[in-house]
């Protein structure tokens, strides 16, 4: 289905099988509902691009050659349009092989999406960024057999006010959060870089997670992401890496697809953040199959980043530790409070 400049559209009770590129394209939309929508896809679920008071509730998107949710903001109405006041709440989303999840096998024989990435089947914020993001609260949703959640802006746009609560990850292949600006730039000349702020993911619950990308916060060279806020963040790693792999430093990447696997395998078993300020870490506890002797946090040209309850268990006998800007140092087992 492809929406273009309408007003007033709701979709509900609907099955959706092997839909092309699109399940949803929904462009330059005001007022639409998506309600009890499952879709099992060999490309993107929704698209909601350049829309604007969206509800999308009680659906399951299964898209494990792309993205399950996707909000854009791009350049097809050949001007800029923000997608503002999106609600997304008690869905479910995973990529599953193509037509598993309506017939109740949930088959995970397929490893790969086209970019040649663990498959997708998440919610996400980008990529097409030309125009900006405002006033987006996502809540209730769980993630399976998939890519973490994803936040981008990466062509000019800004990204704010966003709210993220009450999410279940499990078997997560990338991520299980990566916030991104970038400077790709897919937009008219003399567009400026974008901005991100202001930003709350909080009771968030992730099992099996991939080890090599950690969560990642990453502004480019002069604009960083602003005011962010974890909180209530369990994520149970696969761990594995070594005290060698925490000496990599990542390319910056400015202009690349915003993809976790832009800077290689992450120097830290935690969270990387480079680029940042004012970014609080409250109550969060991180747990690791095998032991991983990366640092729990790594940090490169951030203004203030405050912990406050941040527990990383790393392995026994061996004391997280924190390299910001190339500087290693230890914090307790039990960090209650700390600026750095």
């Amino acid at each position: 289905m492809s929406l273009k400049l309408c007003t007033n559209v709701t979709i509900s009770d609907v099955k959706m099988y092997r839909c092309g590129h699109f399940a949803l394209l929904a462009t330059g939309v005001d007022n639409l509902t998506l309600a009890n929508v499952t879709v099992d896809t060999n490309r993107d679920g929704f698209d909601i691009d350049c829309c604007r008071n969206v509800r999308i509730y009680g659906c399951t998107v299964n898209a494990p050659w792309d993205d399950a949710i996707v909000l854009k903001s791009s350049y097809a109405l050949g001007y800029v349009q923000d997608t503002e006041n999106v609600t997304i709440s008690d869905c479910l989303v995973s990529g599953y092989d193509r037509g598993s999840m309506l017939d109740g096998t949930f088959q995970r024989y397929e490893p790969q999406a086209p970019d040649m990435g663990f498959v997708t089947g998440r919610i996400k914020l980008g990529t097409e960024s030309s125009g900006g993001f405002r006033n987006i609260a996502i809540t209730n949703c769980i993630f399976e057999r998939c890519r973490g959640l994803a936040l981008e802006t990466v062509d000019g746009g800004v990204l704010e006010d966003i709210v993220i609560s009450n999410i279940t990850m499990r078997d997560i292949v990338n991520s299980p959060i990566f916030l991104r600006l970038g400077a790709r730039m897919r937009s008219p000349e003399r567009t400026p870089v974008g901005r991100m702020a202001r930003i709350n993911i909080s009771n968030v619950n992730v099992y099996n997670a991939d080890s090599r990308y950690s969560c990642i916060i990453s502004g480019i060279p002069g604009y960083r992401i602003e005011e962010v806020t974890l909180s209530g963040i369990r994520i149970h790693y696969k761990g594995g890496y070594t005290a060698g792999d925490g000496l990599l430093v990542p390319e910056e990447n400015e202009a690349a697809y915003p993809e976790p696997w832009m800077f290689g395998t992450i120097p830290a078993c935690g969270f990387f953040i480079r680029h940042a300020a004012d970014i609080e870490l409250r109550d969060v506890k991180l747990y690791y199959d095998q032991p991983d002797y990366r640092p729990s946090l790594w940090l490169e040209d951030v203004d203030g980043c405050r912990l406050v309850d941040y527990r990383g268990w790393v392995a026994d006998g061996v004391e997280p530790y924190i390299v910001r800007d190339g500087v290693t140092g230890f914090y307790p087992r039990e960090s209650r409070f700390g600026n750095f």
